[in-house]
This record gives structure tokens, C-alpha cells and sequence, in this order.
């Protein structure tokens, strides 16, 4: 097979041009990006060619900082004022060169002929208007119609995207929808003006499997309907095989091989590309040994909250119950996964047994010693056996400390080293057990990658030598080759150190890679359990049957 010595660079042409008639409706060529930064000037895109055609799906796919969203945002003319694009770039919709247009003809073409939807939802709609309101907005910002004809085709497009109960949305605000109806009204919104082209950049990243392959299919059904292009940016592989029909693979702003979706698949030429198919989540858990003892047993576990509804005189209380009456046990060295969709109740659950909120009823061990009736002082001396690592670990590390600074406080709050000397040796050994480097103690967060934040969470975590470590969502907002990095190294951890796993994630690719044994949980209550390979394979329910298939055939 070629290497990246032997293959030539990708060609400007798409390699399926004599199957095409028509001229392109969006022909890239030669686009290069740079931004000016404080010392200098970043080249985040370098000379991009790429071509879409009516009625097909084009994936641009690659890595965080590999240049797909500033290649779909120069399409677009939404890059910030510190960019330049090259004189020698050019970007046609239609025949016409949109790099030449005005400020006012580059307005006029955003939301009408080509629209966008972006990652984050929440981000892009604004919090103070209604979603009637900014839909309407959308429509007469291109169209002279009036408010009534305007808000009657709102209501037409929210049924359009398949939003239960559209004539309430309308009034609604953002907040009051979750996320997987938000990314619909962002559809409903870019789809305002029946455009020619649609650019969807990582539009499921954020969301449960299920929703994913809901908003997934969506796109696809009103592309049939429409006959629009589509350039979907992503980096789920699962996403592009599923839905793309052509592919360009994108590393450091260069295009690095691009091709049919089919072809890309059975055969990919360039070595990163086959780096990025390779990076799916895969092997399973060591085998547990029989006699493995329990280190963490939940009975009847129970956490409720109390809600208010109604005016502010006439406040309705409402109980929810997020946990209810659950059992839980983990073995040493196991790793259980905790799976379901967002609001099923398992972080509540997860940091229910670890005692970070209070329950209702029930009881749990640690080690065979019972924990649930220890307050925040009695739980202290075996916070440093008990450690968690969380979703997003920007939040979690203290922007305003270093790296050495957030690891050894740990230590010094839990009285673990002798002296300054010994910590400072016990946080570079935790660091290079997570996979850095021991020499960045004097830095802080903002200065490394996701999956560098990732392992330095976790190299704070296993300073304290714990025995047990739940792990919430810690790879889903991780690329897939960092994903497999991240797992590999809780593997190696946990074979080196003995540890317990609680994982909790609606990531089943990663669950299976990672797992012993899994429990589903929806709407507080576990609706199955057992060996992964048991529920995976063959699922009891008709619940972790759909999340099965959402999460390894996008499609169904």
C-alpha cells in the first residue's frame, strides 16, 4: 500500500469528475487562509480545492485545528477580521467568484442561496428572543413579506423539522428546549429560504446517539425533498460512511486525500487517512478474574429533586425523581459502564455513590465499609481513594494555576508526601503515567489540546493512588485518535494500578472497547444489564436496542 513518501499530493479535480455533467454549484480552488496572531501569522488553510454538486453530500473530515470550519467559514464570509485569504483564492457558487462580491452581495447569498448550521446551538440562537421571533427574523432579512406570512411560514418550517407541538415553540425561548429540538430550529432557520447549499459543521457532536441520528436523518430526508448540496463537517467516521458521498480528508489546513465515500473506505492511500479509520474505539477489557472482590456497592439508592413550577405567588412544587431506588456493584479492576441518554439520571446516580450529592435513601460501601451516612468531613479521608474525572476538563483545571500547582494540591490537601520534594516527584510520575511530558509543570491549562486537558485531569487524578476513579463523559467531546489514546491509556492505568472504573458516557463504541459489564438506564430506573459483548450484541429492550443501533448504524 502507498505512503505519504510515495503519494502524490490530492488533486485540485475531484476523481469522480467524468461521472459528473453539470457544473459544480460550489467549486473551491486554491483557497489559503492566514491569521494574524500576536507574534506572527498562523496559516490555518493552505491552497484547499474542493467541489459540491447539486443533491449530494460532501464530508469534509479531519482532526481539531485541521481547518474544516475555516474552510466552510471563508465560503460562508464569516471569518473574523484578523484572517486573510489569499489573492489568489477563489470561491464560486454558481459560476460567480463570491471573493469579488461586495459586503452587500456576500449578505444577500448568507441564509438565502447557502446557509449554515452551526456546532453549539445555545451559542447561535439568542438567549432574549423568542424562536418565532428569530425565525421570522431569518425570513424577512431576505424575503418582503409580511410578519403574518412570515410567522406562518415559521410555524410551516418547525413542522418541516418535525418539532412536537410547533405553535408553542414559537413562544418558547432557547433555554426551553433541549438540544436535540434547538439544532432543529438552527435547520429551521437555515432551511428559512429553501437555499442551494446547506454547510452543517458538526452538528450532532454535542448530542445524545439517538438525537444524532434523528437530526441526522432529518437533513437527509429534507435534502431528498429539496434537492440541496450539503458539506458536512465532522470528525464521526460512522456519520461520513453513512451519509456522505464524496469525502476530503483534511490535517494541519491541507487537503490530504479525497475521494468517493465507498472508495475512501475500502481503500484509503494516504497513511493519516488510514490513521483516522483506525482510531474507531476497539479491543475489549482484560477478563475480570472470578474472585474479584466488590468495591462499590449501592442498595436501593434513591436521589430526588424538588422543582417549581407556576407563578411566583403561586410557585407549584413538583418532585422529580432522578435516581429510583437503584442497585449498583463493582468489582476491582472492573470497569462498568453507565449508558443512556442525557437526563436518564446516570451522572446523578454516579455522583450519588461517590457521596458528592445526598440521596434520599439507601445504602453504599466503599471497600465493605458503608459511606452512606458520612457527611463532607467524615467522607474526607477517603477522598483520596475515591477520584473523578470529568467531562470537559477546561472547567475542571483552575485556568489560574499551573499544571504542577493543580496536581499537587491534591497531595496537600489529602497530606500525601513527606515534603515539597517528594510531591513535586509524585506529580511528575503521575504526569508521564498519563502520557505527558514531566517538564510542563510551570504551565497552564489554555496552553494545551483537549486531550492534553484530558490527561493532565487524569494524571491529577491518579497522583492520589486511588483505587476507585468515575469517569464522566471523558472522551465525548474528544476527536476519534485522541478518543483511542485516552482509552488505551485507562487500560494500561488500570492493568499497572489496579483501579475500578465507573464510566459513564452514551458513547457505546467507546463503552465497548472499554467495559466489563454495562447497565442502561432510562428515566432513573436501570432497564438492563450485563457483560457488554451480551448487551450490545444482543439487547433485551426495545430502548437499548435503539441506542445500539443509533450509536453503530447511524442510518437506522
Amino acid at each position: 500500500m502507498a505512503t505519504t513518501e510515495t503519494i502524490a499530493p490530492a488533486p485540485e479535480e475531484r476523481r469522480d469528475l467524468t461521472t459528473k455533467g453539470a457544473r459544480p454549484i460550489i467549486d473551491v480552488r486554491k483557497v489559503a487562509v492566514t491569521f494574524k496572531v500576536e507574534h506572527g501569522t498562523v496559516e490555518a488553510v493552505k491552497d484547499v480545492s474542493f467541489q459540491l454538486y447539486r443533491g449530494e453530500t460532501v464530508a469534509i473530515v479531519g482532526e481539531s485545528g485541521s481547518g474544516k470550519s475555516v474552510t466552510a467559514r471563508s465560503i460562508m464570509g464569516l471569518l473574523s477580521k484578523r484572517a486573510t485569504i489569499a489573492s489568489h483564492s477563489r470561491i464560486e457558487y454558481d459560476g460567480k467568484d463570491v471573493l469579488k462580491f461586495s459586503a452587500r452581495q456576500r449578505r444577500a447569498l448568507r441564509g438565502d442561496r447557502i446557509s449554515m448550521i452551526f456546532q453549539e446551538p445555545m451559542s447561535s440562537l439568542n438567549p432574549v428572543y423568542t424562536i418565532g421571533s428569530q425565525i421570522i427574523e431569518a425570513i424577512r432579512a431576505h424575503r418582503r413579506v409580511s410578519r403574518r406570512a412570515a410567522n406562518e411560514r415559521a410555524l410551516e418550517l418547525l413542522r418541516h423539522v418535525q418539532i412536537p407541538d410547533p405553535e408553542a415553540r414559537l413562544n418558547q425561548y432557547p433555554h426551553q428546549l433541549s438540544g436535540g429540538q434547538r439544532q432543529r430550529v438552527m435547520i429551521a432557520m437555515a432551511l428559512a429560504n429553501d437555499p442551494d447549499v446547506l454547510i452543517a459543521d458538526e452538528p450532532t457532536t454535542a448530542l445524545d446517539v439517538t438525537v444524532q441520528a434523528q437530526i441526522l436523518n432529518l437533513i437527509r430526508k429534507l435534502q431528498k425533498e429539496l434537492g440541496m448540496a450539503v458539506i458536512l463537517i465532522t470528525h464521526d467516521l460512522t456519520v461520513v460512511r453513512q451519509f456522505s458521498d464524496y469525502v476530503y480528508v483534511m490535517q494541519y489546513g491541507e487537503v490530504k486525500e479525497h475521494n468517493t465515500t465507498a472508495a475512501l473506505f475500502a481503500n484509503p492511500l494516504h497513511t493519516y487517512t488510514r490513521r483516522l479509520l483506525a482510531s474507531e474505539p476497539s479491543g475489549a477489557a482484560n477478563p475480570l478474574p472470578d474472585n474479584a472482590p466488590i468495591v462499590l456497592d449501592g442498595r436501593d439508592v434513591r436521589v430526588s429533586f424538588m422543582l417549581k413550577k407556576g407563578g411566583f405567588f403561586k410557585p407549584e412544587l413538583k418532585e422529580l425523581v432522578a435516581v429510583d431506588s437503584l442497585n449498583l456493584h463493582l468489582r476491582r479492576h472492573e470497569t462498568l459502564g453507565l449508558v443512556g441518554e442525557s437526563g436518564s439520571g446516570k451522572t446523578t446516580f454516579g455522583q450519588a455513590l461517590i457521596r458528592l450529592i445526598n440521596t434520599d435513601r439507601g445504602e453504599i460501601y466503599f471497600d465493605g465499609q458503608p459511606i452512606h451516612g458520612k457527611d463532607r468531613k467524615a467522607m474526607r479521608p477517603l477522598r483520596s481513594r475515591i477520584q473523578i474525572v470529568f467531562q470537559d476538563p477546561f472547567a475542571s483545571l483552575n485556568p489560574r494555576m499551573s499544571v504542577g500547582q493543580i496536581i499537587e494540591e491534591g497531595l496537600i490537601v489529602n497530606g500525601i508526601g513527606q515534603n515539597r520534594q517528594d510531591r513535586l516527584a509524585r506529580v511528575e510520575d503521575a504526569l508521564v503515567s498519563a502520557g505527558m511530558p514531566a517538564n510542563i509543570l510551570s504551565r497552564f491549562p489554555h496552553e494545551f489540546s483537549g486531550g492534553q486537558r484530558q490527561r493532565i485531569a487524569i494524571a491529577r487524578a491518579i497522583a492520589l493512588e486511588p483505587e476507585f476513579i468515575l469517569l464522566d463523559e471523558p472522551t465525548s467531546a474528544l476527536d476519534l485518535s485522541v478518543q483511542a489514546q485516552i482509552i488505551d491509556l485507562l487500560r494500561k492505568l488500570q492493568d499497572e494500578r489496579g483501579l475500578s472504573y465507573l464510566f459513564i458516557s452514551h458513547d457505546l463504541k467507546v463503552v465497548r472497547a472499554l467495559c466489563h459489564r454495562v447497565v442502561v438506564m432510562q428515566n432513573g430506573k436501570i432497564v438492563e444489564e450485563g457483560p457488554v459483548s451480551e448487551i450490545l450484541s444482543n439487547p433485551k429492550t426495545a430502548y437499548t436496542e435503539r441506542l445500539v443501533r443509533a450509536a453503530f448504524d447511524v442510518a437506522a
